[in-house]
């Protein structure tokens, strides 16, 4: 998991990604974003440093990471997962 301070942490785009995609945000319902990102921020493992951080923090930002494109929505069909992942790190082919 990447750690930003006071941001969500966000999973490693995987080698294999031949069938993947970025699933644009902004084409979700309101409340399959909401519940992506509840469900999301919740995940076992994600780290938010020393301070507790409330899930509505946690969520708003996510949702700001979205919004700049410093995050996207990563699919991986044959997996059946949804991640979200650093830009920065997505394969520069994709």
């Amino acid at each position: 998991m990447f750690n930003t301070p006071g941001a969500a942490s966000v999973a490693p785009v995987s080698a294999e990604f031949e069938s993947c995609m970025i699933v644009p945000f902004e084409q979700l319902d309101a409340s399959t974003l909401q519940s992506l990102l509840e469900e999301y921020a919740t995940r076992e493992g994600t780290e938010y440093g020393e301070r507790d951080v409330d899930l509505p923090e946690k969520v708003a930002s996510l949702r700001r990471q979205l919004q700049s494109g410093d995050v996207v929505i990563w699919f991986e069909p044959g997996e059946e997962s949804v991640n979200l992942v650093l830009a920065q790190d997505l394969p520069t082919d994709v």
